[in-house]
């Protein structure tokens, strides 16, 4: 996946559904048949479902049903009517979800703010979680990093200038490799961050997370970047909340990839994806 034409003609072979979400709707795409057991993709702060772009296709050639919403607030999605943070978010996907798959536990697999959202999730919904595998999650720690330099794009017509915003902003907080900011990652990003409905987000900064992996019984996977900016200089800190979680299963760094893993390293990601998902559950600790 590699150009805008390519994540059009993967949009096109989803179905897209809608459910409530207040007075509009939260909308979710889903690829492989109908009947394949379901795994569900929860995307990043500032996202949509294309922060999944390099990930859909392998998880479907392998046999998955593959739900990915725009988070509320977010992408096509409504924002939400209950609040501005990933607390509210839980509940709508939940009565999503309910007219999607009913009351099945599945696999979920969140990234970020999607992370922290599936944590809240699982805390409040636990027979909703069949796995629960956190990629580059935030709410591990109330510790204050240093400020990242990222910069204003928005007072910026749309053109080469936008652009080399968006390309910094993208090698400050979401890729480690200069070569990853491809025309395709500055194209996602521009048209995810413009559409973000949900900018005032406080809970990421905080341990929020740390308290539910506590009770968090299902089993439980990582997969981060090795030099995820959230976590630089203090990756032995995933490890040591992952693992106070009686499910805590494995925890998996991919070397020479940033806070978007899945992008930047999807050959690697998409195998160790694999690995959580194939996991018995009876080697949860």
């Amino acid at each position: 996946m590699h150009t805008w034409d390519e994540v059009v003609a993967l949009q096109r072979t989803a179905r897209r559904i809608e459910t409530p979400c207040g007075a509009g709707a939260l909308v979710w795409h889903r690829w492989g048949p109908q009947d394949a057991p379901p795994v569900l993709l929860l995307h990043g702060g500032s996202g949509s479902w294309t922060h999944w772009v390099r990930n859909i296709e392998p998880l479907a050639r392998a046999g998955w049903q593959v739900l990915v919403p725009d988070l509320p607030g977010f992408g096509e999605s409504a924002a939400p009517p209950d609040g501005h943070d990933a607390d509210v978010l839980p509940a709508w996907l939940e009565r999503g979800l309910q007219t999607l798959v009913g009351d099945a536990p599945l696999p979920l697999v969140g990234f970020s703010l999607g992370g922290l959202v599936a944590g809240l999730w699982a805390k409040d919904v636990p027979a909703r979680m069949a796995r629960l595998v956190l990629v580059g999650s935030p709410g591990l720690s109330a510790e204050l990093l240093p400020p990242l330099d990222l910069r204003r794009w928005d007072a910026l017509p749309a053109g080469e200038a936008r652009d080399a915003v968006h390309r910094h902003n993208l090698l400050t907080l979401m890729l480690a490799q200069p070569a990853s900011a491809t025309p395709l990652a500055v194209a996602l990003h521009a048209a995810n961050v413009e559409r973000d409905r949900l900018r005032r987000r406080r809970l990421m900064l905080t341990d929020a997370l740390r308290p539910v992996l506590d009770g968090l019984r299902c089993p439980l996977h990582g997969l981060w970047g090795a030099q995820d900016v959230l976590y630089a200089h203090r990756l032995p800190l995933v490890e040591q909340a992952l693992s106070r979680a009686p499910g805590f299963v494995s925890l998996e760094l991919l070397p020479q990839a940033g806070h978007w893993v899945q992008f930047e390293a999807a050959e690697a990601f998409n195998a160790a994806l694999a690995r959580a998902l194939s996991r018995p559950a009876s080697h949860a600790a």
